[in-house]
This record gives structure tokens, C-alpha cells and sequence, in this order.
């Protein structure tokens, strides 16, 4: 999401008069780019684990029972991802929206949306899959943000207090509907499966789509971003912006050790394994697709903690680092994609497969390793492109990245 000023803006050139302002600013939003760019690294890992670790074939890599624990935790990590990343698209939104019309804010969240999609279902899906056509159109995050804010686009028109309400609801309750399971011979399997089911939907005789990512509890996830936005207004203070982040993201995950540990709601049950270890794995294990309750509300506590944290330590050198990659998010996201890809053909061409049909590491420990080395390497072309956004606002297209 393009935010309406850059963590980059030279405050020394400004006016005094407007100094204090301008200021503010720029931390509020250098905060914002910098928990988008962590939890892009966050990702970066995961997909280095999912391109070089496939022969360490696992159901779920958060199966707390039969999943090592040292893959079990680098997955984990990454379950921060997408419920931080979709709650700063609802306040970049709001953001934005302070310098627009609400007309133009939903035009642009309608036409970025449907950018978001036609990537997902072009660029995205061919990075994953290196097929042309595709057997299969996986549906997933890029796919869910676009949807999202189609959705948000006709729902900001609504009064502040109704989103919020929606938003909790669709949060908290969305879990009642989790018994309702619909067939290929229901009128209402498709819609169905894009809100709330993860199936394969059969499009064709030689495509079929994946809903990785059923999109119901995220639209609920981009209204809270949305209506937490006004605590980033430029007349409040940062302390108390601080302060709200901290007491409701302790909050949130209070309340989730609470609810999991009753074991009645919002999640499978936890169980008692007799190992330390093993159960903190149960009690911590969380449904993805879609994002249980239980899931959402640790990801989206720790987020909010994060966030105050980065303002607090905004004037650290890699604070303003991560906000590097935070600044073109679908850069970095479409160029670390290729490069696994291509790095994983060329070692396919130059080694074969070690590991059965795949290639892959020997050890999880090389999948940080070289997610570090991605990182750093990705760092330059990414600082690159968020200049040339920032150097080039007369080029419309480059705002959507």
C-alpha cells in the first residue's frame, strides 16, 4: 500500500514553524514501513524453507506432535505475516484516505485490488508453479490483500463505530461457521470456498483453483487496520498512540491464553502430552486457513507491540533499514519469489535432485543462512525501486507496488 509520505523525507529542509509536524510524520510512517519489511523477512524466510526444506515432507509444519521443533518454531515465526501485513493495508488505507476523497480512496483501493488479483493469477502464480498455462491457480495471499480491498473500498463509506463492530465480528464469530461444508454440487460451493472453505475448485477440464486463503476473516482483519487508523491522526501524540498499541496488543494476547486455555472455542484442542515442550507446541498451534480466532489474535497482539516498539526505537539505524523493504512491499515480494525460483532451477541444473525429486538443504539451519544472504542481497535492488517511487510520483503505476 502506498503510504501518503515517505519514511525518507529530508525534515532538515523544512520550515521550523513546520518541523514538529512534519517530524511526527515521518516517524508514524517509518514505524509502519518498518513492521512491513520485518515481517517480510519473516516470509523471506518461510519461502527459502519451502523452496530448499520440500523433502522434509510434513502435513502442516506447525503439527506440534510429530513436527520437529526446530522447523515447528521457524514456521511459527512466520504465522506473523499475513495478519500484520493486512491490518497495515486497512491503516495505510486510512492514511491515504487523509489526503483523498473517500471517493478516491475506494477507486484506488478498487483498482489496486484488482491489480493485486491479476498478479496472484499471472506473475505470482507462474513464480510458484513455472508453468504456462497453470494446472493449478493457487489463491493465495496477494490474491486474499486484492479481494480485501475490494471490500474495504465499498465498506470505508460506513461510519467508523459499524467497521469496527464488523470487523470484531467477523473476527471472533467467523469460527461458528467452520461446520459449514459445501459440496461441488452446491450453487453456492465458489462463493463459498473464496469466503471460508480451502478447496480445490475445478475450473476447467485441465485448470483448477486453490483457495488457499479463504477470505472472510481477512476482510475482517483489514477493518480493524482501517479503524485503528485515526490513533495515527498527526493530532495525536505519539506517547499515547504508544501507549494504546501496547495496552491492546497485551491485551489481545492476555485474552488469547485465557480462551486457549479453557480449549472451548476458536480453535482445535490443545492437548496434555507430558512433554513440556510438546504441549507449549499444542497451546500454541493454530489454524491458518482460515486464520482461526486463536490465530488472530496472538499474530495480531504481537503486531501492535511491535508497532509501538518501532516508533519507540525509530531513531535506531535498522529501524530505518526494514523500512527499506516496508517501502515496495510487491517489489520485494515479486523479485524474492523469481530469485528462489531461478536459484532453485540452477541448482537443480547443476546438482540434480539430493533429496529424492527435490532439492533441498540438508539441515534447517542452512535455510537461515541463506535466508540472511537473500536478505542483504535483495536489500540494494529493493532500496533502489522505493527511491525511484518516491523520485517519480508522475509514473501512477509505480504506487501500486
Amino acid at each position: 500500500m502506498s503510504l501518503p509520505a515517505s519514511a525518507t523525507t529530508p525534515v532538515g529542509v523544512i520550515a521550523p514553524s513546520l518541523a514538529t509536524s512534519t517530524t511526527k510524520t515521518r516517524v508514524r510512517l517509518l514505524a509502519i514501513d518498518a513492521l512491513r519489511g520485518f515481517v517480510m523477512l519473516l516470509m523471506l524466510v518461510d519461502h527459502v524453507r519451502e523452496t530448499f526444506l520440500l523433502h522434509r515432507q510434513v502435513s502442516d509444519p506447525i503439527d506440534a506432535l510429530n513436527v520437529s521443533p526446530d522447523l515447528y518454531f521457524t514456521r511459527l515465526l512466520s504465522t506473523l505475516c499475513a495478519p500484520v501485513f493486512i491490518f497495515l493495508t486497512g491503516l495505510s488505507a486510512w492514511l491515504y484516505s487523509q489526503k483523498h476523497t473517500a471517493r478516491e480512496t475506494s477507486l484506488f483501493l478498487l483498482k489496486r485490488g484488482l491489480f493485486l488479483v491479476f498478479l496472484e493469477l499471472t506473475f505470482v502464480c507462474f513464480a510458484w508453479n513455472a508453468e504456462f498455462p497453470p494446472k493449478t491457480l493457487w489463491l493465495q495471499v496477494i490474491w486474499c490483500i486484492g479481494i480485501c480491498m475490494i471490500v474495504l473500498a465499498a465498506l470505508l463509506h460506513f461510519e467508523r463505530r459499524w467497521l469496527i463492530a464488523l470487523g470484531v465480528l467477523i473476527v471472533a464469530g467467523h469460527n461458528l461457521l467452520d461446520g459449514v461444508v459445501l459440496g461441488p454440487d452446491s450453487p453456492f460451493f465458489v462463493p463459498w470456498s473464496i469466503l471460508h472453505q480451502r478447496v480445490f475448485i475445478d475450473i476447467t477440464e485441465f485448470t483448477r483453483a486453490r483457495t488457499t486463503y479463504p477470505v472472510l476473516p481477512w476482510i475482517g482483519v483489514i477493518l480493524l487496520g482501517w479503524a485503528i487508523g485515526p490513533w495515527f491522526g498527526k493530532d495525536v501524540e505519539p506517547a499515547v498512540r504508544v501507549r494504546r498499541l501496547f495496552t491492546v496488543g497485551v491485551g489481545l494476547l492476555v485474552a488469547f491464553v485465557f480462551i486457549r486455555y479453557l480449549n472451548v472455542y476458536g480453535e482445535k484442542p490443545w492437548v496434555q502430552t507430558g512433554d513440556a515442550l510438546r504441549t507449549v507446541m499444542s497451546f500454541l498451534s493454530a489454524t491458518k486457513y482460515p486464520p482461526s480466532l486463536m490465530f488472530l489474535m496472538p499474530t495480531l497482539g504481537l503486531g501492535l507491540i511491535l508497532l509501538g516498539l518501532f516508533e519507540k526505537a525509530q531513531d535506531r539505524a535498522g529501524i530505518a533499514m526494514l523500512a527499506i523493504y516496508g517501502g515496495a512491499p510487491m517489489f520485494f515480494y515479486l523479485l524474492h519469489l523469481y530469485v528462489l525460483k531461478a536459484l532453485y532451477l540452477i541448482a537443480v541444473g547443476l546438482w540434480g535432485t539430493n533429496q529424492g525429486t527435490y532439492f533441498g538443504f540438508d539441515q534447517l539451519p542452512m535455510v537461515w543462512l541463506w535466508s540472511v544472504l537473500l536478505g542483504v542481497a535483495l536489500f540494494f535492488p529493493t532500496r533502489w525501486f522505493a527511491g525511484l517511487k518516491q523520485r517519480r510520483r508522475d509514473i501512477a503505476l509505480l504506487k501500486y507496488f
